[in-house]
């Protein structure tokens, strides 16, 4: 069986598993008055905490109650379209800066002795006390002569978490040239951006494909968080917010946005696993990716 058909008939089986395992724990709490022993179960298996899974699918063809008039799987489409418009803002300007962040300190030594504990301390600030941040200092700015939107504080914080691992990749990958090859190409008075294209670059790729599968996660991920975060409108992050204002009388309306902000994941690495095809297509198997 080809490699790709394989990696999607395991991924559908992993989902039947986690639906297997979803109504046997509810059966079995319900069976046992949620107790295992004398111990409790880590989670309740009441109708309001966790629902049947035909209860969740059957909301998404419900009229959705908030005035609207559509249904409620219609409005968690375009809300995971607006999240995923988004996140791909976000997914590409941290793309554009992590690998420039990468080319600068593989050239400089210096430079990656002085920024890259920066890189990695960034990561360590809570996204819950930069939204707010963000979007204080975005008020302030026009963008080619255009008023700053509440969407964009949302790129930029999804920005935030997507250029560390693409940083982090892409210098590891720039690194692991051969020692013979860079002499290789000194020996031939390459320039670095003539090294950097002919030989960096291509080497760097079975290391940048995984770091772009996590970049594009935490994209999502930072957008999603931003939208809660910032109050921002349109994205599915806001509807889980909204929706679980309704969790005490239909707690499976919840899970509905929460499928969808699950689903919007799966698409994007869906959509990495792409690139992941073209760019690895002559390489062995074997390689890291």
């Amino acid at each position: 069986m080809p490699r790709r058909a394989r990696q999607v008939c395991l991924g559908v089986a992993g989902f039947v598993v986690l639906l297997v395992v979803w109504e046997g724990y509810k059966a079995f709490g319900q069976a046992t008055d949620d107790k295992l022993g004398p111990f409790g179960l880590p989670a309740r298996t009441d109708d309001l905490s966790m629902p049947h899974l035909w209860t969740i699918a059957e909301r998404f063809g419900d009229a959705d109650v908030r005035g609207t008039g559509r249904l409620v799987g219609a409005v968690v489409l375009d809300a995971m379209w607006f999240t995923f418009r988004v996140a791909l803002v976000g997914f590409a300007i941290g793309l554009v800066i992590g690998l420039g962040l990468a080319v600068l300190m593989d050239r400089f030594r210096i430079a990656e002795r002085s920024l890259l504990p920066y890189v990695i301390i960034s990561q360590t600030v809570p996204l819950v006390a930069l939204a707010p941040l963000v979007v204080g200092w975005g008020g302030q700015l026009e963008v080619f002569g255009r008023e700053w939107e509440p969407w964009m504080s949302v790129a930029v914080i999804a920005a935030y978490l997507a250029f560390f691992p693409v940083a982090v990749g892409a210098l590891r990958g720039l690194q692991s040239t051969p020692a013979a090859s860079d002499e290789l190409m000194a020996s031939y008075a390459a320039s670095y951006g003539q090294t950097l294209r002919t030989l960096k670059f291509p080497a760097a790729v079975p290391y940048l494909v995984p770091a772009l599968k996590l970049a594009a996660a935490a994209a999502v991920v930072g957008a999603i968080v931003a939208e809660i975060s910032t109050g921002t409108r349109g994205g599915i992050g806001r509807l889980i917010i909204e929706y679980a204002r309704q969790g005490t009388s239909d707690p499976a309306k919840v899970f509905t946005a929460m499928i969808g902000a699950a689903a919007l994941g799966l698409v994007v690495a869906g959509l990495v696993s792409l690139f992941e095809t073209f760019a690895m297509r002559n390489r062995p198997p074997g390689e890291v990716g």
